[in-house]
């Protein structure tokens, strides 16, 4: 590999490692209007653990609605979603697709005060009565909201604040946010509260569709607003933190549709509150990116939303515990974010997804909701984000990259052998570019020492110099640039599958070698200690090392030096200097991303070593006749 390839993929390394990233907007299919859905009942929800401590009960209460796929704690303050859990994958429940990550570990085994589910006592209906129990289930769930903070005497820490749950209906001046609602009905699939003011009346129902199975995550929410609403808004809520690369992923969009066409635009991250009035869009998403809400009106609602950073003070994430004494995650550090939509007096209805943007489950809930008939579908697959520096570009190979790799773990039940796969694919695809590239590499270096003699020779007259190595290229049919040609048009996969192995939720907790490789949407973990050390936090990742000596060893098999450093001549000291660099850049760069992402570049390196391989065996003669002449 000459230097200035290697310069090039220095440059383009580092551009992508540095730059913000942009989305650009896309077009969706024509979309026909939205029905609105009745509001059924749900099938039974299967029977919980209790724990063997839980924290002591508060004046507000607490109630809960749950099936297989949500956890849903209701308030009394708000009528409105405290919690947001969702059942975790285990021995007893290999059917969710929410696998434990290194966070949910961590919590139960060492702030396990903080790992009940609901974090407060509450009642529920068990298929027969209205029940009371003091206990939640201690681990097993994945808070999708952030929720309440709870010191290890079982005191609270801090309150979450009910402005910031989940789909309460707040005012202008913010006083209704902690209005006291009555509980109505508390049923089994369904409950109800009610607000009765001088100036309005407020019913709010919540309650899982039909079959939740074939809309899993998914509940119906009806509003009816009698009298005054002016100034009122429904808000998301603030989803929990979740850590892409080492750093949080927070997304807002919303999906609008103009004439026939939809599309989906991605809100950018407000500083402040903010609101927009001139758009009315089909529906909004907040999610952290793997996990998130999506807030459906199937009403007339009226146009604009409102957005609104929520600071991590005043709602701090549970990352705050870990080794908090350390201060490795500061709740200033990770903000919130919460988006608003308008509401009328009114009858107003909604859907409600709350849970992992899987392609699968988003896909399935599209083909349930959508009907044939009108051309409608929700789209929800839509709200599905790629978190890369140029996802706007990568996004299609990504998604046909992700198309291969579902289809490789039909075979292996592995996603780390469906990365492997992936990646010899990938390299199968770009054999004749790599060919081409490792050719015009050969060719360079069969005429290496002539170029390095006429440097010698016309050193005082660098023109004459550089005009001579051009004729020297050009008898010698060699381009200095067609090394470079060959990896600009392989960008476009080779960013797709970085942003692919990054945003991907199905390799979210999924294991590859148990023990060392738990989660290939986070480093790999050697061991651990306490203490943390700067760049290293307090886990070693092996991965990236190992990626940097297979690096190491491309360069130095890719581009053969003399033994004899004084045989060498000024290019190829570069070149070796630059080869080190490289090796050093990318170990750094890597040792943060995502084990995925390492084991993908380290299994492309390794088949690249092989086609160099092969490519100088059978182009050996040619480049010694290139060299003779």
């Amino acid at each position: 590999m000459d230097k200035r390839t290697i310069f090039f993929i220095v440059l383009v390394t580092a551009a992508f490692y540095f730059v913000n990233q942009w989305f650009g907007p896309k077009e969706l299919p024509q979309k026909a209007p939205k029905p609105v859905i009745e509001q059924v009942g749900a099938a039974p929800s299967a029977p919980k653990t209790p724990a063997a401590t839980a924290p002591r009960e508060t004046s507000e209460q607490f109630f809960v609605v749950e099936n297989e796929h949500q956890q849903l704690v209701f308030s009394n303050i708000g009528g409105a979603l405290a919690e947001i859990n969702l059942p975790l994958y285990s021995k007893n429940n290999q059917h969710s697709p929410v696998r434990p990550i290194s966070a949910d570990q961590k919590m139960e085994k060492n702030y396990p005060y903080n790992d009940y589910f609901p974090a407060f006592p509450y009642q529920i209906n068990n298929g027969s009565s209205v029940v009371k129990s003091d206990k939640g289930t201690l681990g097993g769930y994945s808070p999708l909201l952030r929720r309440s903070i709870i010191n290890a005497n079982g005191k609270v820490k801090f309150k979450t604040p009910a402005k910031y749950y989940a789909l309460n209906v707040v005012s202008e001046d913010g006083s209704l946010a902690t209005e006291t609602y009555q509980l109505k009905r508390l049923e089994k699939n369904l409950i109800e509260f009610e607000l009765d003011q001088p100036q309005r009346r407020i019913i709010k129902t919540f309650a899982f569709s039909k079959n939740p199975n074939d809309a899993p995550y998914c509940v119906e929410v009806t509003i009816r607003i009698e009298g005054d609403a002016r100034g009122l808004w429904l808000s998301s809520g603030v989803p929990e933190v979740e850590l892409i690369s080492g750093n949080p992923a927070p997304t807002l969009k919303y999906q609008m549709t103009r004439g026939t066409k939809s599309k989906v635009e991605q809100i950018s991250l407000p500083k402040t509150s903010s609101s927009v009035s001139s758009i009315e869009p089909d529906w909004v998403c907040n999610s952290n990116g793997f996990l998130g809400m999506i807030i459906d009106p199937l009403s007339n609602v009226g146009s604009g939303y409102r957005t609104a950073i929520v600071p991590g003070v005043d709602n701090p994430t549970r990352l705050t515990l870990i080794d908090a004494e350390y201060d490795l995650y500061p709740a200033n550090k990770y903000p919130g974010y919460e988006i608003q939509l308008p509401l009328k007096a009114q009858v107003n209805t909604f859907r409600l997804f709350a849970g992992p943007f899987e392609d699968d489950i988003l896909r399935k809930i599209d083909a349930t909701y959508a009907d044939p008939s009108t051309g409608y579908n929700p789209e929800y697959l839509s709200a599905i984000s790629f978190h890369g520096w140029f996802s706007f570009i990568s996004e299609p190979f990504a998604k046909f990259l992700f198309i291969l790799m579902k289809l490789f773990y039909t075979v292996t039940s592995s996603w780390g052998f469906s990365i492997i796969l992936l990646t010899i694919a990938l390299r199968l695809m770009l054999y004749p570019l790599n060919a081409w590239s490792i050719k015009s590499t050969l060719r360079m270096q069969a005429i290496a020492p002539k170029s390095a003699a006429v440097q010698e020779k016309y050193k005082k007259d660098p023109k004459r110099a550089q005009m001579e190595i051009m004729n020297l290229y050009r008898e010698n049919k060699v381009n200095p640039l067609s090394g470079c040609f060959p990896l600009l048009i392989q960008l476009p996969f080779l960013i797709g599958m970085f942003d692919l192995l990054k945003s991907t939720f199905e390799l979210r907790g999924a294991p590859f070698i148990p023990g060392w490789i738990n989660n290939l949407t986070a480093p790999d973990v050697l061991f651990r200690w306490n203490y943390p050390i700067i760049f290293f936090g307090t886990d070693f990742h092996l991965l990236p090392f190992l990626l940097g000596a297979v690096m190491y060893i491309q360069q130095r098999f890719s581009s053969p030096l003399p033994k004899d450093k004084s045989l060498m001549t000024d290019q190829q000291k570069q070149q070796k200097m630059m080869g080190n660099i490289m090796t050093v850049v990318f170990t750094v760069m890597f040792y943060h991303f995502p084990s995925g992402l390492n084991l993908y570049w380290l299994s492309s390196m390794l088949l690249g070593i092989a086609q160099q391989w092969w490519m100088n065996g059978r182009n050996k003669n040619k480049v010694v006749v290139i060299a003779k002449k």
